[in-house]
This record gives structure tokens, C-alpha cells and sequence, in this order.
């Protein structure tokens, strides 16, 4: 459970930097920022797996870049379900899921898979 909500936090602040830099993506009030991300979360690991496995033939045949689409369409479909998140477009919605994948990644390499914050010491 502490590995979530860490994700889902650095799902939050994600979407809050997209609020910041992407034009045409906005969040009202910082409740909804939370349940966005929460949500996002869910989406990301019931939904999406299920989207990957659909879309895997036009995937291969876009050498990957098929799944820019299926994370777009994903914060599409939270912006459709959480009431006070905005997303004006496809393109809006296509960076605003390039900057929540970064900043996910950038975040995930610090927890670990047992979802605690791990420090990396290097000897010498």
C-alpha cells in the first residue's frame, strides 16, 4: 500500500507540472490534484495493461510509438471521469502523459519494488 500511494503522489506531481507547462490541461483545486492522481493510478495499472494488449498488433506496426496514443487516452479518460480536471485536446492531453510517464520514471528509480524509498550507496 505505501508503494501506491507513493506512485500515485508522484502521478499528482506529474499532473501538476502538465497544469504548469501544458497549455490546455487544468486542475481546479488540489483535492482534485489528489483524486486525479489516485485515480490515474488505478488506471494505469487495471486499465492500461488491458489497452496494450488490445492495441499490440498497431504497437509493433508503429515500432512503440502506438502507446503515446494509449497513455494520452488514458489521461483523457481520467479528465473524463474526475470533475474539475480539464484537458482541452489530444495534444494536451499526448504531453501531459509524456510529462506524468517522466516524472514517473524519474520518481520510480528512488522506490523500490516493495514500494519503500531506497538509498543507493556506492563504495569505492
Amino acid at each position: 500500500m505505501p508503494g501506491f500511494l507513493l506512485r500515485a503522489a508522484l502521478v499528482a506531481l506529474g499532473l501538476w507540472l502538465a497544469t504548469v507547462w501544458v497549455q490546455g490541461v487544468s486542475i481546479d483545486t488540489p483535492m482534485t490534484l489528489v483524486l486525479a492522481g489516485i485515480l490515474l493510478g488505478l488506471v494505469n495499472s487495471t486499465i492500461r495493461p488491458v489497452a496494450y494488449l488490445l492495441t499490440l498488433p498497431l504497437t509493433i506496426v508503429t515500432l512503440g510509438l502506438f502507446l503515446l496514443v494509449v497513455n494520452a487516452g488514458m489521461v483523457a479518460l481520467v479528465a473524463f471521469i474526475v470533475p474539475g480536471m480539464h484537458v482541452a485536446g489530444f495534444s494536451s492531453a499526448l504531453w501531459a502523459s509524456v510529462i506524468v510517464s517522466v516524472v514517473s520514471m524519474l520518481g520510480s528509480w528512488f522506490i523500490g519494488p516493495r514500494g519503500k524509498i531506497e538509498v543507493i550507496v556506492r563504495r569505492r
